[in-house]
C-alpha cells in the first residue's frame, strides 16, 4: 500500500481509507456515525507514527493519515500526481497502440481507384508489350520464355509487394519517423530483395527447364544458360529499380498523410510488370543473338549476378528487421514462384498456339488487377492487426476455420468495407482497360460483347477467390505467429495468376468452340 494520503472518490459520497494498527478499512459517510462511537474499540487516535485529520462537509468526508504530519500534504499530492501521471502514461500508449485509422467506404474507395487505374495501365502497357514480343525470334525459337513471363512478373507480389506492404506497415506504426530507422529499413531491405531476386531468377529458369523440355525429353545447353542468364539479370535490375520507387512511395505517402497501403501496392503493380517484362524481352533478345558470336556471354551473365548474392546477404544480415526474412523469408517466395511458373506453363502452351495467339494481351491484365486488388485487402488486414495489437502467439477467434463469405464481404468491419470497394471495382476497372486496348487496336481479338462476358466473369471468380483467400490466410498465418506482410502476398499474388491464366485459358478454349474465333484481329 501507499505511505503516504490516499483519497478515493465517487460520484455521489466519497470513500476513505483508514488506517488503524496496521490495517486497512474503508469507510463510508453513512458509516461514521457508527465509527465515532466505536472508536476507542479501533484507538483512532493520533500516534507519531499516523495522523488523523477529519473534516465533515455535507458534500464531502475525507479521512488523511500520513507518517509525518508535516509533509503529509506534500507526499500526499506527489503521490497522486505520480499516480495520474501514470494512468495518462498507460492510457497514451493504449490509445497509440490501438489507434486505428477511422475509415469509409468513400474515402476507402477514394484512395484506392487512382493507384488502381495507374496500375491496371501499367498492365495495359505490359500486356500490349507481350503481345507484341510473342512474334520476336527468341520467343518462337525458345518458346520456354513464356514459363518465365508470370514467374517473373510474380516478382512484384513475392518481393515488390511483400516490400511495400512490410515497409506500410513500418510506416503506419511509426517505425520510419525516425532519419536513422529510414536509412536502416532501406538499405537493408534493398539488400534482400536482391538476394531474393537472384535466388528467385536463378530457380524460375530451372522450372522453365523442367516444364518445358522434360517432358518433350530434349535438352539444349545454350538455351539453358540463355533462360538463366536472362531470368538473373532482369529479376536483379527490376528489383532494384521497383524497390527504390516503393521506398519513395511509402515516405512520400507518409509525409503528405495517405495510407501507404493503399498506394503502394498498386504503383509497385503498375511499374512492375511493365518494367520486368520489358526487360525481359530486351535482355533476352540480346542474349539470344550472342549465342551466334559467344557461347560464353551468357555464363558470364549468370556467375556475376550470382556472385553478388554474399555481399546482400551480408548487409541485410546487419539489419535486424531484414534478418529474420533472410532465414524465414524463403518458403512463400520459392513456393509462390513455383505456383507462378505452372501458370506460365499454361500460358506458354495456349500462346503457342496460333488459334489463341490473342489470349497474350490480357494475360498481364487479368493476372495484375487481381493481384493488384489482393495485395492491398492482404497489407490493410495485416496493418489493422498489428495496429490492433493482437499477440502474434495467441490466435483469434477466426484463425482456426474458414471465414463465412459473407462475414468477409458483408461484415461490419473495415476490412469487410475495403472487400466490397476493392471487389466493386473489377468491372468498371477491366472495361476501361479493355477499352484501351480496343483503342489502340492490340490484340488478336475482337471485344464482343460474348467475349466481354466470358472475360468479365473469369476477372470476377478470379478476384473474389482472392479476397477471400486473403481474409482467411492473414488471420491464418497471424494466428500461427507468422507476419503477414512477409507470408501472404506472395502466395495470393501467384495463386492469382494461376487463376488469372487458367480461367482466361479456358475462356479462348470455350470461345473457340462455340464459335467466336477471329485470332487475325491486330496482326
Amino acid at each position: 500500500m501507499y505511505s503516504g494520503s490516499l483519497e478515493i472518490k465517487t460520484q455521489s459520497e466519497p470513500l476513505a481509507l483508514h488506517y488503524s494498527n496496521g490495517t486497512v478499512h474503508l469507510v463510508t459517510p453513512d458509516s461514521l456515525a457508527e465509527q465515532r462511537q466505536d472508536a476507542e474499540d479501533h484507538n483512532l487516535t493520533e500516534s507519531p507514527c499516523f495522523s488523523v485529520r477529519t473534516e465533515s462537509h455535507r458534500e464531502r468526508s475525507e479521512l488523511a493519515f500520513s507518517d509525518r504530519e508535516a509533509n503529509s500534504k506534500g507526499e500526499g499530492e506527489d503521490d497522486n500526481l505520480l499516480e495520474n501521471a501514470t494512468q495518462d502514461a498507460n492510457e497514451s500508449d493504449d490509445a497509440h497502440r490501438h489507434q486505428i485509422p477511422k475509415e469509409t467506404t468513400f474515402s476507402i474507395g477514394l484512395q484506392i481507384v487512382f493507384p488502381f487505374l495507374l496500375a491496371g495501365f501499367g498492365t495495359v502497357g505490359a500486356g500490349m508489350v507481350l503481345d507484341i514480343v510473342q512474334h520476336w525470334t527468341v520467343f518462337k525459337e525458345v518458346t520456354e520464355v513464356f514459363i518465365l513471363v508470370p514467374a517473373l512478373l510474380g516478382l512484384k507480389g513475392n518481393l515488390e509487394m511483400t516490400l511495400a506492404s512490410r515497409l506500410s506497415t513500418a510506416a503506419n506504426i511509426g517505425h520510419m519517423d525516425a532519419g536513422g530507422d529510414i536509412r536502416k529499413l532501406v538499405v537493408g531491405n534493398l539488400a534482400l530483395i536482391q538476394v531474393q531476386a537472384t535466388v528467385v531468377g536463378f530457380m524460375a529458369s530451372m522450372a522453365a527447364v523442367l516444364f518445358g523440355w522434360v517432358p518433350e525429353g530434349h535438352f539444349d545447353i545454350h538455351h539453358a544458360l540463355l533462360l538463366c542468364a536472362s531470368s538473373v539479370a532482369t529479376a536483379f535490375i527490376a528489383s532494384l529499380l521497383l524497390g527504390l520507387i516503393m521506398i519513395g512511395v511509402i515516405i512520400g505517402s507518409r509525409r503528405v498523410g495517405i495510407n501507404p497501403d493503399n498506394v503502394a501496392t498498386p504503383i509497385a503493380a503498375s511499374l512492375g510488370d511493365l518494367i520486368t517484362l520489358s526487360l525481359l524481352a530486351g535482355v533476352s533478345s540480346g542474349l539470344y543473338k550472342q549465342l551466334e558470336h559467344s557461347s560464353y556471354a551468357n555464363p558470364l551473365v549468370c556467375v556475376f549476378f550470382l556472385a553478388l548474392t554474399p555481399l546482400w546477404v551480408l548487409i541485410a544480415h546487419r539489419v535486424p528487421s531484414t534478418r529474420e526474412v533472410l532465414y524465414t523469408g524463403w518458403e512463400p517466395v520459392i513456393i509462390a514462384m513455383g505456383i507462378s511458373s505452372i501458370g506460365g506453363l499454361i500460358l506458354d502452351k495456349t500462346v503457342s498456339n496460333p488459334n489463341f495467339a490473342g489470349m497474350a494481351v490480357f494475360t498481364p491484365v487479368i493476372n495484375g488487377v487481381g493481384g493488384n486488388l489482393v495485395a492491398v485487402q492482404a497489407s490493410r488486414i495485416s496493418t489493422y492487426l498489428h495496429m490492433s495489437s493482437v499477440l502474434m502467439t495467441e490466435p483469434g477467434p477466426r484463425t482456426h476455420k474458414c471465414p463465412n463469405p459473407c462475414t468477409t464481404f458483408f461484415g461490419p468491419s473495415v476490412n469487410s468495407r475495403s472487400a466490397r470497394v476493392l471487389f466493386l471495382l473489377v468491372v468498371p476497372g477491366h472495361l476501361v482497360f479493355l477499352y484501351s486496348i480496343s483503342s489502340m487496336q492490340a490484340g488478336h481479338t475482337t471485344l464482343t460483347s460474348i467475349f466481354i462476358a466470358f472475360y468479365m466473369t473469369a476477372a470476377l471468380l478470379q478476384v473474389l477467390v482472392l479476397l477471400y483467400f486473403a481474409d482467411w490466410m492473414v488471420h491464418w498465418m497471424w494466428g500461427r505467429g507468422m507476419d503477414p506482410d512477409n507470408f501472404s502476398i506472395p502466395y495470393l499474388t501467384a495463386l492469382g495468376d494461376l487463376l488469372g491464366t487458367g480461367f482466361l485459358a479456358l475462356c479462348f478454349h470455350i470461345l473457340w468452340l462455340i464459335g467466336d474465333r477471329d485470332s487475325d484481329v491486330g496482326d
